[in-house]
């Protein structure tokens, strides 16, 4: 993997030491990936939830419900500045 064009992609700019140091982690990083890519897991069942404290199985489904939502006037009204229509925040640029 090459460290210099990962941070390129994320627009980061990187020293020869740093190259230095990143390069051996993240060649590590892709060989742990790659193991776990050849684990066989045909005969497990997907888990929707997770486990308990007690190891007992939790499910996370629930039915799709339409609920309301704040209208523009609310949302607004509830926040600290407001100009016409739009939320006011500070400059970022």
């Amino acid at each position: 993997m090459d460290v210099r064009q990962v941070a390129k992609l994320a627009h980061l700019e990187i020293s020869e030491e740093e190259v230095a140091l990143y390069t051996p982690q993240m060649d590590e990083i892709v060989r742990y990936v790659e193991q776990l890519g050849e684990v066989d897991i045909e005969a497990i069942e997907p888990m929707l939830g997770g486990l308990t404290d007690e190891g007992k199985a939790t499910f996370t489904l629930r039915d799709d419900e339409t609920k309301g939502s704040l209208d523009q006037a609310s949302a607004l009204g509830q926040a600290p500045s407001a100009v016409a229509g739009h939320f006011r925040v500070p400059k970022v640029l």
